[in-house]
């Protein structure tokens, strides 16, 4: 009886074996195609056929965005250098593929398989280190050769002193002064191999010169696989979904995304256009400028001023129908003041709208005054206070 218990337990034990040890090695060593991509990023942004590059994925975000710059940091791990990314779906874009710039949408990114920290070009100065996106096509080999050229805009540079913080965004110098640092810098060739998904990657700067430069430890972070699309940093772990991607499926299919626009398509949608600097923003911006602002587009040359005495208010506005309503509601000063302005038609309109004593105070005319009168006249009947505007 015993027997016979033991061998019903131990045919249970290989049972339920068989059932979980296949299910285990199936999602560790198994694979996905591009159609992960596809599908995950789809939410995120739009999918665009690019006849270069292919099916190429721009992301909603707002204009100014940076691959390896916006919304991120550098954390150190077992791997190197590893770009953190705080959007949801940064375990991909940064991870795989290529970054390039165009010049309608900006940042775009074109898949690939290849899984590493973070795919840029690094350099190093005496106070800075620096990166900036590999593009498209590019190898390792060739991004770090003397022939490959990233634009100086491209290029990120941080002090020293700050790299391993999590707000490094707080701390990027001016890309104005790129082309300064970049030509007092060097290259950072610190590649290494990646044996179990064979990849050649860049680590980037050494450990121990940051430490020495920042004048602090930094603690090495593991990488750890995920299960499910996404990345977290907890408990000195970077828990980050990195399946190994196939360009095709296992039946042999090319995967496509299920919604891809059209290049002029996409021109036409507003929603697109955040890309570049809004135009709507920017209009609003010049309509609620301060009253400085407005002063400055329509102060008038000191000249002009000091012949039409016009106090600050009356410079201002220069649009005709609202100084036709100044005109006939303005108490009897500022009627003096428009007196001197070269519009004959305004000016004897005044003449009849004015009291009884500052008709007196001016000579009669029956015919228009000649040009060289009317600037005698001006100058005789201005009061003294309009005289110092």
């Amino acid at each position: 009886m015993n027997t016979f218990i033991k061998i019903i337990v131990l045919f249970f034990v290989l049972f339920i074996g068989t059932c979980i040890i296949p299910q285990k090695a199936s999602a560790q060593g198994g694979s996905v195609s591009f159609q992960v991509f596809y599908d995950e990023l789809s939410p995120y942004g739009t999918w665009v056929y690019n006849p270069k590059y292919g099916y190429v994925w721009m992301p909603d975000v707002d204009p100014g965005f940076t691959p390896y710059a916006t919304n991120g940091y550098w954390v150190y791990t077992d791997m190197g250098w590893t770009w953190v990314s705080n959007y949801s779906w940064g375990w991909a874009p940064f991870h795989y593929g290529r970054w390039y710039t165009d010049p309608y949408y900006g940042p775009m990114w074109v898949p690939d398989n290849e899984w590493g920290p973070g795919w840029v070009t690094w350099r190093r100065s005496a106070n800075y280190y620096g990166w900036a996106p590999i593009g498209p096509g590019i190898s390792l080999t060739v991004a770090y050769g003397n022939n490959y050229y990233v634009p100086y805009n491209q290029y990120t540079f941080i002090s020293g002193a700050h790299m391993g913080r999590q707000n490094i965004n707080n701390y990027y110098i001016d890309n104005s002064r790129n082309v300064t640092i970049i030509n007092n810098s060097t290259v950072i060739n610190n590649t290494r191999i990646d044996n179990r998904h064979h990849v050649k990657y860049n680590a980037g700067p050494d450990r121990h010169e940051i430490e020495k430069r920042a004048g602090r430890p930094i603690t090495p972070v593991a990488v750890k696989e995920s299960n499910k699309p996404g990345q977290k940093v907890s408990n000195n772990q970077l828990q980050i979904y990195r399946p190994k991607v196939q360009k095709t499926t296992t039946k042999g299919q090319r995967p496509a995304p299920s919604k891809v626009a059209i290049y002029k398509e996409v021109k036409q949608q507003p929603s697109q256009q955040q890309h570049q600097a809004q135009p709507p923003k920017q209009q609003q911006q010049h309509q609620a400028q301060p009253p400085k602002q407005q002063e400055q587009r329509q102060a008038q040359p000191p000249k002009q001023q000091q012949h039409q005495a016009q106090p600050p208010k009356q410079q201002q506005q220069t649009q005709p129908p609202k100084q036709q309503e100044q005109h006939q509601a303005q108490p009897p000063k500022q009627q003096q003041q428009q007196q001197h302005q070269t519009q004959p038609p305004k000016q004897q309109q005044q003449h009849q709208t004015q009291p009884p004593k500052q008709q007196q105070s001016q000579p009669k005319q029956t015919n228009p005054p000649q040009k060289g009168e009317k600037e005698k006249e001006s100058h005789d009947t201005k009061p003294p206070k309009n005289i110092v505007g």
